[in-house]
């Protein structure tokens, strides 16, 4: 039998970098003695390996009407609110793929997972939210968005039900609003871990001027601090605009008077090209100074960068989410977007409770134990204030491509660390 499921994905690809940011511009990117024993250590999350892949579906694979559509018929019921029309329809309606595929292989017959429509806003979160509650929803998971994260989560606490929402903004999170998904804290901090092992000690950073360079800013200064090295200098810079920032910094990251051993540079894959031009274009050496950033490099399209070479950035490692793509496909006749795990990982996770926790399955002190739950992006765990950390492996970018040099771990360290 699989343990316990549910959790986030491997490679971000530039729809899912571009889903980041724009979730971020949306205003986000267990009781008793169940708690003193909890979830098994990295409760497993991935499908029975008994399970074929044309396993028979309950629903058909081609999209349903948005409302009114159930996944099972079994007495635990769980609420699945995306986007399935309006803004998002396209990543909500590959989502409810993914959770479809999950019930398939998780062979957790006494779930029902009760799907709502949210039309790609708050209002209709809110409306979602309450429809949920109404059919016994249990638990909520989803929306995608921040604002509707926000509005589902009021509705949700009301009525004393937990959410994991999709969002990649951590100011939604909240005790009993968890987020699984790719937060930048975790990343930052894994990057700034490696390089700290490494002998890095001074760190400078080239940081756009959106939502998401915003949130980065922010924990790449708390993580440095933490890890006790400094900030040399940090530089913004308007999107698509980095030549005067990147001049700017270059008394700090060139030459052999560089006061920084380490450039933060966390850009999409759209825009990396333009900030790695501008600094070979100053005499950048990523020999002298290495670059590091988030999840957002792991594309292929961007390891031929002269100013990269060299450079290393964290991200879920990609076996996971290589296999669950390929099973999706088999199923669904399409490459999910990177962010479809992030559902599927969240009814593993639910149906896997469900089996082992009984009425507790969906208490706070389940939700968040810290040994946490193995999924397809591989170990991940719920922290009590709402925001999720994840085992990351950190990437190296040498001739062309992107080569694990410190593998994700298997066990997370302590809680916040």
């Amino acid at each position: 039998m699989a343990r316990p499921t549910g959790a986030p994905v491997g490679r971000v690809t530039a729809l899912s970098a571009v889903l980041c940011s724009a979730l971020l511009s949306l205003g986000g990117c267990i009781g008793g003695d169940v708690a003193r024993r909890g979830p098994s250590p990295r409760a497993a999350i991935a499908p029975p390996t008994d399970v074929p892949r044309d396993a028979p579906s309950l629903a058909p694979s081609t999209p349903m009407a948005a409302s009114n559509q159930r996944i099972g018929s079994g007495s635990v019921k769980v609420a699945l609110v995306l986007p399935l029309t309006g803004q998002g329809a396209a990543v909500g309606t590959a989502m409810r793929n993914a959770a479809q595929l999950a019930f398939d292989e998780s062979q957790q017959l006494d779930l029902t997972i009760v799907v709502e429509d949210d039309h790609g806003s708050p209002d209709g979160a809110r409306e979602a939210a309450q429809e949920a509650v109404r059919k016994g929803a249990e638990i909520i998971l989803g929306p995608v968005f921040a604002g509707s994260v926000q509005a589902a989560a009021s509705v949700a606490k009301a009525a004393g039900k937990p959410v994991i929402g999709f969002s990649t903004d951590a100011t939604v999170a909240a005790p009993n609003v968890y987020l699984l998904s790719f937060l930048p804290q975790p990343e930052v901090d894994r990057a700034v871990e490696d390089s700290v092992v490494g002998g890095k000690r001074s760190f400078a950073a080239l940081i756009p001027e959106t939502a998401y360079g915003n949130a980065v800013e922010a924990a790449f200064r708390e993580t440095v601090a933490r890890r006790g090295a400094r900030v040399a200098a940090v530089e913004r810079y308007p999107a698509g605009n980095p030549g005067p920032a990147v001049e700017r910094l270059a008394r700090v990251v060139n030459g052999p008077g560089a006061t920084a051993d380490a450039l933060f540079i966390p850009e999409t894959a759209e825009a990396l090209p333009a900030v790695a031009a501008a600094l070979t274009k100053t005499g950048f050496s990523p020999a002298r100074v290495r670059p590091i950033g988030t999840a957002l490099w792991n594309e292929p399209s961007l390891f031929a960068l002269p100013a990269l070479q060299g450079g290393r950035f964290a991200a879920p490692d990609r076996g996971g989410f290589s296999s669950f793509s390929g099973r999706y496909q088999a199923r669904f006749g399409a490459v999910p977007p990177r962010v479809a795990s992030l559902a599927y990982d969240a009814v593993m996770l639910a149906a896997a409770l469900a089996r082992q926790y009984g009425s507790q399955r969906f208490a706070e002190p389940t939700l968040t134990n810290p040994a946490g739950f193995a999924g397809v992006d591989g170990t991940f765990r719920f922290r009590p204030d709402g925001q999720s950390e994840r085992s990351l492996a950190v990437f190296e970018i040498r001739n062309n491509a992107a080569t694990v040099v410190s593998p994700a771990p298997r066990v997370l360290g302590k809680p916040g660390i």
